[in-house]
Parts: C-alpha cells; sequence; structure tokens
C-alpha cells in the first residue's frame, strides 16, 4: 500500500545529493513507472519572480534538472514553466528564467514553456471558482508534476503544494482573483477548485532551503533539509504545515480541503513515510495570519458575528512600507487589485483603510520593501 506522503532528507543541492533524495522519495509511490515514451508532462514549478535560487523563493534548478533527467530517460516529454507575478509574455518570463537558473532545464534534456497563450477552463463542480482562464500549456500536457517551494505567505500563511497551483492563472490576471475573492477562505476554495480542476499526478515540495519570516519573496532562507512527495499537494501540504508549527486551522487552504474531505483533520491519520519529527523547525518564523476559527463567527449569533468583526479588527494583519527599501517603482501600485496604494514623493504609500488583505504588493515587490504589519494591539497581547 503506498504512503499518503514521503518525507527524505536531502541536505544541500548538490547533483548526487539531489538525485539520490528524488529516487528515495518518489520509490514509495512507485516511482516514475507510470511515464510512459512519448508522453508529455509539464512541471509545473514555482517562479514566483525574477529571484536567485539562494533567495529560496523558487523550486531550485538542480531539483528541476533531475527531475527532468529522470523523466527524460523514461523517454518523456517535458516542459517547465510558471507564471509568474507579472507580465505574462517572452520578455517578462525570459528575465524569471534567467535569475532563477531555469536556463539549465534544457541542458538537463527538458524545455521551458515558451507558449504564452491562454485557455479557458470549465469546472462546474468548482465551489466558488467554475470558470477561469488559465495558462495553455498546461493543457496539452498527459500529465502534472506540481513542484512547488515550501515558505511562508502573507495570505495564506504557508505556500506549498495547494497554492502552486494559482501559477497556473495568468500573471496579470492574478490580482483579478485576489479581488473576486477577497476572503482568505474564499481564495483558498478557489485554490483547491484550480487544484482538483488539474489533478497534478504528483506532487514533490521543494523543502531543502525554506523561506520563513516575511515570504513568499522577501523572507529570509532557512535550511530544513527536506524532500517530500505526495500524490495529493492537500496531503502534503498538512504534513508540511507540521513542520512549519502550523495548526490546519491556520492555513486556509488546509481548511479548504478538509471541507471537502480531501484530508483528514489531523496528520496523525496519514500514513507518513519518515518521521514527521525530524524535520519539525520549532523555531521557524511564520506570518501570524489570523485565519483561524477565531475570527470566523457564528451566523447565526450576532454576539458571535460581532466577536468575530472585533477580534478580526484587532489581530488581522495588512501590508506595511518599510520606506527605506522602498524605491518607488510602482509595481505594487500597479498590481494592487483593490488600487489602495500610491506613489508620493517617490515612495508607496497603503490606504489601509481600503485594502482587502491579498498580500499581492508584499509578494511581487522586487525590494521587499512591503512587509506583513500586525497591529499594536496585537503586538501588546502576546507579550
Amino acid at each position: 500500500m503506498k504512503p499518503d506522503v514521503v518525507l527524505t532528507p536531502c541536505k544541500d543541492y548538490s547533483q548526487g545529493e539531489v538525485e539520490s533524495a528524488l529516487t528515495r522519495v518518489l520509490e514509495p509511490l512507485g516511482g516514475l513507472s507510470w511515464v510512459k515514451p512519448g508522453m508529455r508532462i509539464a512541471i509545473k514549478a514555482n517562479l514566483v519572480t525574477f529571484l536567485k535560487p539562494e533567495r529560496a523563493a523558487t523550486t531550485h534548478p538542480s531539483l528541476l534538472c533531475a527531475l527532468v533527467r529522470m523523466l527524460s530517460e523514461r523517454g518523456a516529454d517535458v516542459v517547465v514553466g510558471d507564471s509568474p507575478g507579472g507580465l505574462y509574455n517572452a520578455a517578462y518570463v525570459k528575465r524569471v528564467y534567467q535569475a532563477t537558473g531555469m536556463e539549465q532545464v534544457e541542458q538537463a534534456g527538458g524545455r521551458l514553456n515558451w507558449d504564452f497563450s491562454h485557455a479557458q477552463g470549465e469546472y462546474p463542480e468548482g465551489k466558488v471558482c467554475r470558470q477561469f482562464t488559465y495558462t495553455a500549456y498546461l493543457s496539452k500536457a498527459d500529465a502534472i508534476i506540481n513542484f512547488c517551494k515550501l515558505k511562508t505567505h502573507g495570505m495564506m500563511a504557508m505556500t506549498c503544494g495547494a497554492k502552486n497551483m494559482f501559477g497556473s492563472i495568468p500573471g496579470a490576471m492574478k490580482p483579478e482573483y485576489h479581488f473576486r475573492f477577497p476572503d482568505p477562505r474564499d481564495f483558498a476554495r478557489m485554490i483547491v477548485d484550480l487544484d482538483e480542476y488539474f489533478k497534478p499526478r504528483l506532487t514533490i515540495v521543494d523543502a531543502v532551503t525554506c523561506m520563513e519570516g516575511n515570504g513568499p519573496t522577501g523572507g529570509t532562507p532557512r535550511h530544513v533539509g527536506l524532500l517530500a512527495a505526495s500524490e495529493s499537494p492537500h496531503k502534503a501540504d498538512l504534513v508540511c504545515a507540521q513542520l512549519l508549527g502550523l495548526r490546519r486551522e491556520e492555513v486556509p487552504t488546509l481548511e479548504a480541503a478538509l471541507e471537502r474531505g480531501l484530508i483528514p483533520p489531523t496528520v496523525e491519520e496519514l500514513t507518513v513515510q519518515g518521521n514527521v519529527e525530524d524535520f519539525v523547525v520549532p523555531d521557524f518564523q511564520r506570518i501570524e495570519t489570523g485565519n483561524g476559527h477565531l475570527f470566523e463567527g457564528d451566523g447565526k449569533h450576532l454576539s458571535k458575528r460581532l466577536r468575530g468583526a472585533v477580534m478580526a479588527k484587532v489581530f488581522s494583519q495588512k501590508p506595511k512600507v518599510v520606506k527605506q527599501h522602498c524605491v518607488g517603482c510602482g509595481v505594487c501600485a500597479n498590481i494592487c487589485p483593490a488600487k489602495t496604494i500610491t506613489i508620493e514623493k517617490g515612495k508607496a504609500v497603503v490606504h489601509r483603510d481600503k485594502c482587502i488583505r491579498c498580500f499581492c504588493c508584499q509578494e511581487f515587490c522586487p525590494k521587499s520593501a512591503m512587509v506583513v504589519h500586525r497591529t499594536w494591539v496585537a503586538r501588546l497581547l502576546e507579550r
């Protein structure tokens, strides 16, 4: 019987280490025996923006190259792609490929995606997202491998397997989806809709060097030394959340997956090969998002609704500008779906009364000048 999730050590990104670790993590799931000659496989990486691999914001090229070689040896036609935040065109994505080291993929026998056309998805079974536009290269694949990066995230608390498939939405359209689903719970349901539509054949987690703190782009690299794999992005996420010290209730995508019966309530109810406790990082710097049950309230009881509203006001985070890092480039203002950011006197200004807390600005700021800001009341109560 296959395990739900497999964990294996991977101490660094050297070629020998990653090839050995990939073999170990995939073997209990049947390896790559399902890959047949001529099969078209799309590897959906996390290439969120043009940051170098050592910044720990993107899937490491050494891992992608090792997987490409393994797939190519079985006769597969492999393409690696993603839709970063920003324009989804050749000029912009080329910059991302160059910065993240993706050119190595072609030397390993794979192809980088240069098809920037769109396709229309119809998913009547979706909870909140039944029609959507996505990157067409994924529709041409016989199978999708979701190769994600484990990081903190301002809106979702954690980005891993489930959140990685949001990269199927073309870059400039992403803010539209944030605006359509400003509530983290609905945004999470939308992400799970995408996961269930695309149904990646395999999810692999790059947790060799993760990102803690101001993730998913402005945080700090943190060595964890782990690869994880699962046939379910949600089960992989449930285990990875525990590694970072996150409760299921704090991660909206896990709550959305639980609603649909895609995961059990606890990690203990999964079959995990590898000792979870060996990889737990007790002092991992997380982002406290305030997405837990504390703020939900009960629609049938006014007192509980009021309590939820008050607690959300006290504890909810919003983006804040670190002025000494801001260069006034305007990326945040251009990408903000609620149009709550302006550039004044060469610096970004967040009009926080209108902010929908999607954290697009924090995610795509090229200078990490946007940080997740917690209210003074929340900070005081934690002392």
